[in-house]
């Protein structure tokens, strides 16, 4: 499995609350000034329109309301449901999955939707197996029959009773074959789908979306047009544009300091400003390379996880926007635990030096903690530097912080150069399965060179192959536990949703959730 572009890590953004609270902007827009309906603003670019190469959260968020999938996260839910499809199941076992469609189907465009537009839609990302594309969430696809134009079969190679989730994500888009080249990805900027909204422009800058009068689904819109506009990270423009009225909604754009500031600010309602808070199954790690000749040995990453303070971290770092995280699986998702904690308990330097001295080491441990801001955030950097401090104030460890451009850091990674860096996650579905087999399955995402044939041979097959996915919280805590014993990673925090918004728009809550679908039809403004 490639490395996802789903390795994101949210604070991208700064300087909101400065701008708030110092009063700068001239409300000359006001709130509902713009007759285009509700109006987002977000730091992330959408990086492309083809559901076979998108693979960011940008461009997922675009999928998820301008593209339909036979199944849906519902809000709030983790379990998915009908969405272009009237019914789905498993026949017997967890390797044939059939769908029947809903009546009346039809694209923006105004062409019937069947389901040879759903197998096309799979083969095709399959085929074209964009290095940016969702192709690695659909490997466990053997075929897709159609006998009818209302059914679609797939047959999977192994049993994965992930699969519902997998297609209910934006992997599982369906496009108009008569629209969509079915070798090579559609260049044109524009996207033809069946969902609740459709694309009307798109640039760099913006994308305008209007109400798609031919959608059938479960989603009702509570606006009928919305306009997202894209700061490339640029986050003194974005409060620039909501301090002004420019935009009513500021999402994927938040510091924690902005956050923290925002939340304690007695100015904040007076400028019509109000925070929403959902919640979130983003996480972050601290990743060893099991072959560095220092990480590698597994005193050293024993003497870390008892002397990491989390706790401290969150708070003195992500301001509370953030909390503790013990365990692989994140707390909200079934198969949760606290193995982290189990193991090694509250911080403690005795702990840390009695792991380093059963290890047969004395001197004081040299290491350098890895960080890439460009993609983790502006934190990150801080945060790490943070643990080094940490370390080093045991008297155990040499520790210091370098931090390099992303795609010198991946390529590092991948050469094995580096012995402790920090990963970030944002999950493809609220499934157990998606932290752990990306992971920890064979072609793991981490690129630690970590192996357990316990978990690659016994313990994944089966949680992947449960359709009951309450019944495999012993298999995932065995995982997790195993993990906690030999430490190729140390999970750090799990983050939160936020989004800042006039006090005239409704709905936010809605669409922040741990499925990190960002549902444009339950936005309402005024």
């Amino acid at each position: 499995m490639k490395t996802h572009n789903k390795w994101l890590t949210a604070p991208l953004a700064a300087g909101l609350s400065a701008a708030l609270l110092s009063g700068c902007g001239t409300e000359q827009g006001g709130p509902g000034a713009s007759g285009g309906g509700v109006r987002v603003g977000m730091s992330d670019e959408i990086h492309t329109t083809d559901p076979a190469a998108g693979y960011d959260p940008g461009s997922w968020l675009l999928f998820n309301n301008v593209f339909q999938s036979l199944m849906a996260f519902p809000k709030g839910g983790s379990e998915p449901e009908p969405e272009a499809a009237d019914k789905c199941g498993f026949d017997t076992g967890s390797t044939v999955y059939r769908c029947t469609l809903r009546d009346g189907l039809t694209f923006s465009n105004g062409n019937k939707l069947t389901s040879e537009d759903v197998k096309f839609s799979f083969e095709r990302a399959l085929r074209i197996a964009d290095p940016s594309g969702p192709a690695p969430l659909l490997s466990t696809l053997k075929s897709i029959e159609t006998p009818d134009e209302k059914t679609v079969v797939f047959r999977l190679k192994v049993p994965d009773a992930t699969f519902p989730s997998k297609i209910a994500s934006g992997a599982g888009s369906i496009v108009d074959h008569r629209e969509y080249p079915a070798d090579a990805l559609r260049t044109d900027g524009k996207a033809t789908g069946s969902g609740p909204y459709k694309l009307d422009s798109f640039s760099t800058t913006e994308a305008t979306f209007s109400a798609n009068p031919g959608y059938r689904g479960t989603a009702e819109r509570k606006s009928d047009a919305l306009t997202l506009k894209l700061y490339g990270g640029d986050r003194s423009a974005l409060a620039k544009a909501l301090t002004d009225g420019d935009i009513d909604v500021a999402y994927r754009g938040l510091s924690a300091e902005d956050i923290s500031a925002l939340e304690t600010s007695e100015t904040t309602d007076d400028k019509g400003i109000e925070i929403v808070q959902g919640s979130s199954a983003e996480v972050q790690h601290l990743v060893f390379n099991m072959k560095d000749p220092v990480a590698g040995k597994l005193g050293v990453r024993k003497a870390i996880a008892h002397l990491v303070n989390r706790e401290a971290l969150v708070e003195d770092i992500y301001k509370s926007t953030a909390t503790p995280l013990y365990s692989i699986v994140p707390a909200g998702i079934a198969g949760h635990n606290t193995a982290f904690y189990d193991t090694y308990g509250a911080p403690d330097p005795a702990k840390a030096k009695k792991a380093l001295r059963a290890a047969g080491i004395t001197e004081k441990v040299k290491l350098t903690l890895w960080s890439t801001p460009s993609r983790y955030g502006p934190s990150t950097d801080e945060e790490l530097k943070a643990i080094a401090g940490q370390l080093n104030a045991s008297g155990l460890f040499d520790a210091d912080v370098k931090s390099v451009a992303f795609e010198q850091y991946e390529k590092d990674i991948a050469a094995g150069k580096y012995g402790v860096y920090v990963k970030g996650w944002v999950p493809d579905y609220p499934d157990a399965d998606n932290f752990t087999t990306p992971f920890f399955g064979e072609g793991n995402v981490l690129g630690n060179h970590y192996e357990n044939a316990t978990i690659t041979g016994s313990l994944l097959p089966k949680t992947a192959a449960a359709a009951d996915r309450s019944a495999t919280a012993d298999e995932y805590g065995r995982l997790q536990d195993l993990v906690a014993e030999q430490l190729p990673l140390l999970p750090l925090w799990q983050g939160k949703q936020y989004a800042v918004a006039r006090q005239d728009v409704t709905g936010l809550e809605w669409t922040l959730d741990a499925s990190t679908v960002f549902r444009f039809w339950e936005i309402r403004k005024g």
